[in-house]
């Protein structure tokens, strides 16, 4: 039985996505709404066959994004997912089982199983996301590239999000080079001071953090392949700040 909820989808280019992320939500939202970034494929074609309404915005930020198609939903709970997610059937059948009219919270959150390909990546789980949230009461933040709804008046769900995020490892690299530069350029926007051993520094934490603390030595070539380039991924990002810093003298 669907619900008095609204899916809220930020698309660009998502053609291949948006078809499969919009039937997932379907089966509890009684409404979709696509906020797309001027696509130049078919997305808001296919979008708007399936029943949802399309709404074109030049993109504002990922939050900013997510907080953006809120003034165009009926209802007051959202559902924000993104084109490369999905519900799991545990997550549909947790919607399902909500009574959201008098629930004395104002969010849910999900746990998000993250594939590279066809590879189910453990290192990232649960990596719990907040993203079914009563609009009156809370929302994403839009501040810098952090995107998060802000509360803490959230219930954890034991449901997860699937999260199609690379078709493989290749991708996944290529993505990586586009997350460090923004990462880098908000920070040092924000004022964050990097020195010269902060690239060593969090290279090093992240790998250890990834193949000790999270245990991702012992999930084969998955987690190593993940652990390396999240290193890399940490070590670039400082390094770029320093760039910046240097840049700025002169």
């Amino acid at each position: 039985m669907k619900k008095n909820i609204t899916a809220n989808i930020i698309t660009l280019n998502e053609e291949k996505n948006i078809e499969a992320a919009i039937k997932s939500v379907q089966e509890v939202c009684d409404e979709v709404v696509v906020v797309d970034s001027l696509s130049t494929d078919r997305t808001c074609e296919i979008a708007e066959s399936l029943g949802a309404k399309v709404i074109k915005q030049a993109y504002l930020g990922d939050g900013s994004q997510k907080a953006f198609g809120v003034a165009y939903a009926k209802n007051e709970w959202v559902l924000s997912i993104d084109a490369d997610e999905r519900l799991d059937s545990n997550a549909i059948e947790a919607i399902k089982n909500l009574n959201l009219e008098s629930t004395t919270y104002d969010a849910f959150s999900f746990a998000r199983k993250t594939y590279v390909g066809k590879a189910f990546i453990k290192l990232w789980y649960p990596d719990r996301v907040t993203r079914l949230y009563k609009s009156s009461a809370c929302g994403f933040t839009t501040a810098g590239g952090h995107a998060r709804v802000e509360t803490k008046n959230v219930k954890a769900l034991e449901a997860d999000m699937l999260h199609y995020s690379y078709a493989d490892y290749g991708e996944m690299i290529k993505t990586s080079h586009k997350f460090i530069t923004r990462g880098a350029k908000i920070a040092h926007a924000e004022g964050k001071i990097a020195s010269k051993f902060d690239p060593f520094a969090h290279g090093v934490g992240a790998l250890f953090k990834a193949l000790v603390l999270k245990g991702g030595a012992f999930h084969g070539v998955n987690g190593w392949n993940v652990a390396i380039i999240s290193a890399f991924s940490s070590y670039m990002k400082y390094a770029l700040i320093l760039e910046m810093q240097e840049n700025d003298k002169f």
